[in-house]
């Protein structure tokens, strides 16, 4: 006996470890996982940062916010792709030009071209900072900004030319229309600017210009009192100026929480957040971060609004379909540890229980289908070395929680079996009956004394049945009951079975044991009162002052056993409900921590795409790096680059503002579309070592062989992928055409030579290239003929090597390069058969 509370007292503890070892680790794991979703969403947040920063110096603020808006707004997909418009009534725009750009461009060496323009269109960018203006882009050497928008301005006029005026250092002369003129009520002296004498374009649309002399008096007053205006503002508000600008309205819809959440959500970074970001290395940030969300989270608050009290599942139907399919890999361990409890009540029975032949084969069989059952859920774990039909039923046990809750409760139901089958193989015969006939007393007689101390010997060591039975007898029937205990302790290792479930499991285990217990005649236990008292006593060596205890009622034993059950099912249950509790709750934050780590992830995704759409994926990576100093300028010399213009000749006919296509908008919704296809092709793999340099108007400007991954010294495949794209976006105008009742028409130019690529503005980064080759492509461009693509003397030296056919044009007059013979690009090399 003393063996068996040993082991009774080993079983619990292990199974008390079994229990807790798993919950622990599920607890710090769902504590692991959500550290690193909170990780990987602030090192995406962090990029993403960076990502706005370099988006919104490149795209103006209201353009960028109406992108982003659109991104969480989750809009259906449409017909066509969005196009970002706004209609402006009165605005004035301002073209600032360098003369002689080209012959300084092949003067200067890559890095001194950027840091020159850099310096430059940096003062300009200071300059229409300063005069309301907004940089709309750069196109090679030529500066152009507008005034008048997003906000509509009554001086815009004004704005444009004191722009203009700032920006005569740096530029010969500032060359106005009459309709700019009339907008600026005489505040300054003017010059015929005889425009018609210098472009086609003015002289054919009568456009008559004048050029700006010098400011008025008057005009000089007004901005000597604007700047004293400035300054006084300036210095009220110190260094604490507003963070959002025209985006102010944003702060009247929103209280301050959701308007911090809304801008997290939307990329932009929360000014409180900046300066602890700023002072933490990344690891100190995420526990920072990890700390502060530890204690906001309020685990009734969460418990209460997610989580049904008493069922403990979570109110959302897709949180609960969620969680129930999660898949727990330790199956198989839980399997294992019911096991262990059913090998120790096997050794418990052993030693206290006679031995039989049922006992034996019922034990045997038992023990064969849980080591089944490990076995096959061991699989899962080890895939690859076993045959495809048990991986498949692994796969079924593991994966589905229907499933593996229907297995371990076929195990805790074998176990529990094991725990008093043995009952029936004892005598059941009614003891005190026996012992009153051989004293010849009444039943109600009986006391210990008679029991000990009876020469039938019905005590430990009794090798016969109680009252000359055939069955064996059973001593200990206490024990049958502390292995039922032990088999509902089995229960409380199965953390996939909601609690619920494991309550209504003990219960059923304990109704049918107490109904067992219960019933007259059909167990020792109308015995196990007085076997109790009488194995007592002889433990302790004889009676206790020489007297014998008095007589036990004969329901005593009957009447404790479902109240310790009773108590003990109610313990395992709380116990399954904290466990439980706490991993719903787990799994919740770690759910809310990856949504939020995900969004992040999907709005820096598109962040990053749209940065790629503006700048080459290694000129983005290179602004977004960490360690870049803000004043560092990105330039190279490129070898043989080969660069297209693509524009619609005809597009500026087909453009017209009528009332029918609400005002132009219909015309460039349709330019929109058109872009949108060709950048669609220049985004297949083909024509990967191709770059999108800008679109201007309804030219489209790309090259390739930029950097060394798409330059190809050798077998100059970049030149010829640019060919391909050329004659592609022939046939796709065709086919707009064709569905659009359309007749554009395409002039393409192509020419190879070295370049300067770089990026100028240090605070508004764009992407450039210059130089000779660039010129002469734009001329092939200009001077082409519809629906035919011209290249250079270079390029046809390269694309006839390679079997390309093309033509002769002939001589062509080239604006700045004099005479040049040019070429029709016709038609690919013959496919390979």
């Amino acid at each position: 006996m003393l063996v068996s509370n040993i082991l009774i007292f080993i079983c619990t503890n292990i199974v008390g470890v079994c229990t807790h070892y798993p919950a622990e680790v599920s607890q710090r794991q769902a504590f692991q996982e959500t550290r690193e979703c909170i990780q990987a969403r602030l090192h995406s947040q962090r990029e993403n940062q960076q990502q706005e920063r370099l988006l919104l110096s490149v795209l103006p603020r209201h353009v960028a916010m109406e992108m982003k808006a659109d991104i969480n707004a989750k809009k259906e997909d449409m017909m066509f792709h969005k196009i970002y418009i706004q209609k402006h009534d009165n605005v004035s725009i301002l073209f600032a030009d360098i003369e002689g750009f080209t012959s300084l461009a092949s003067q200067c060496t890559a890095q001194e071209l950027v840091m020159t323009l850099n310096e430059l269109f940096a003062r300009f960018d200071k300059l229409a900072a300063e005069n309301h203006c907004l940089r709309i882009k750069i196109l090679g050497d030529c500066y152009y900004c507008v005034s008048g928008l997003p906000e509509a301005r009554a001086d815009h006029a004004h704005c444009c030319v004191e722009m203009g005026m700032d920006m005569i250092e740096a530029i010969s002369r500032i060359h106005i229309t009459k309709a700019t003129l009339n907008y600026l009520n005489g505040d300054y002296e003017v010059e015929l600017g005889f425009g018609g004498e210098r472009n086609a374009y003015l002289k054919e649309h009568s456009i008559e210009t004048f050029l700006i002399v010098r400011c008025s008096q008057k005009r000089k007053d007004e901005k000597a009192t604007i700047a004293k205006m400035n300054r006084q503002r300036t210095n009220s508000i110190g260094h604490n100026p507003p963070h959002w600008g025209v985006d102010r309205s944003f702060y009247n819809h929103l209280g301050s929480n959701q308007v911090s959440k809304e801008m997290k959500r939307m990329g932009f970074e929360d000014p409180k957040d900046k300066n602890i970001q700023e002072s933490m290395n990344p690891e100190d940030e995420v526990d920072e971060f990890l700390g502060r969300a530890i204690d906001a989270r309020s685990i009734d608050r969460l418990r209460s609004e997610h989580v049904r009290k008493f069922l403990l599942t979570f109110r959302e139907l897709d949180l609960e379909k969620k969680y129930s399919k999660q898949v727990d890999d330790r199956f198989g361990a839980y399997v294992a540890c019911a096991s262990i409890v059913f090998l120790f009540i096997c050794f418990v029975q052993i030693t206290i229980v006679p031995h039989s032949v049922f006992m034996l084969a019922f034990y045997l069989t038992c023990f064969v289908i849980l080591t089944t059952v490990i076995f096959v859920s061991v699989i899962y774990s080890c895939v690859k070395l076993f045959p495809a039909p048990l991986q498949t039923l692994s796969r079924k046990i593991v994966q589905s929680r229907t499933n593996n809750t229907i297995v371990g409760v076929f195990s805790i139901v074998l176990v529990f079996l094991s725990a008093f089958a043995n009952m029936f193989t004892c005598s059941t015969v009614d003891l005190r009956d026996c012992v009153a006939a051989e004293y010849n007393i009444t039943p109600r007689e009986v006391n210990m004394c008679h029991i000990s101390y009876s020469p039938s010997n019905y005590s430990l060591g009794t090798v016969q049945g109680l009252c000359a039975s055939s069955q064996p007898s059973c001593n200990f029937p206490e024990y049958f009951t502390y292995s039922v205990l032990l088999s509902l302790l089995a229960c409380s290792v199965f953390l996939q079975i909601s609690c619920i479930g494991k309550l209504i499991l003990m219960l059923i285990i304990e109704f049918t044991y107490v109904l067992i217990v219960e019933v007259p005649g059909l167990t020792l236990f109308d015995n196990a009162d007085l076997l109790v008292t009488a194995n007592a006593i002889v433990f302790s060596n004889g009676t206790e002052n020489g007297t014998c205890p008095p007589s036990v009622s004969r329901v005593a034993l009957k009447i404790v056993t479902p109240v310790v059950i009773t108590v003990f099912v109610l313990a395992v249950y709380l116990h399954a409900q904290q466990v439980e509790s706490t991993a719903r709750l787990d799994f919740l934050w770690k759910l809310q921590a990856t949504e939020e780590k995900e969004e992040m992830e999907e709005l820096q995704a598109y962040n990053r795409r749209l940065l790629h759409n503006i700048l080459p994926k290694d000129v983005a990576a290179h602004f977004l790096a960490q360690e870049r100093r803000n004043d560092e300028l990105y330039y190279q010399s490129c070898e043989c680059v080969a660069v297209m213009f693509a524009s619609i000749s005809n597009f500026s006919e087909f453009y017209v503002e009528l009332e029918a296509n609400n005002e132009g908008v219909e015309c460039l919704r349709l330019l929109n579309e058109i872009i949108a296809d060709f950048d669609e092709i220049i985004s297949e793999d083909q024509f990967r070592q191709l770059e999108k340099i800008k679109t201007i108007g309804s030219t489209y400007m790309a090259a390739s062989g930029l950097n060394d991954s798409t330059y190809d010294k050798v077998g100059k495949s970049h030149i010829k992928a640019l060919a391909d794209f050329a004659m592609r976006l022939m046939d796709q105008m065709k086919y707009i055409n064709e569905h659009s009742f359309n007749n554009f028409q395409m002039k393409i130019g192509l020419n190879i030579g070295p370049v300067v690529a770089g990026v100028i503005g240090a605070r508004k980064p764009q992407y450039d290239i210059w130089g000779n080759t660039v010129n002469v492509a734009s001329r092939m461009d200009s001077t082409g003929v519809p629906d035919r693509i011209q290249v250079t003397t270079d390029m046809y030296q390269v694309l006839t090597v390679n079997n390309y056919q093309l033509e002769c044009r002939g001589v062509v007059k080239v604006k700045g390069k004099g005479e040049m013979t040019t070429y029709f690009l016709n038609e690919g090399p013959p496919l390979a058969s």
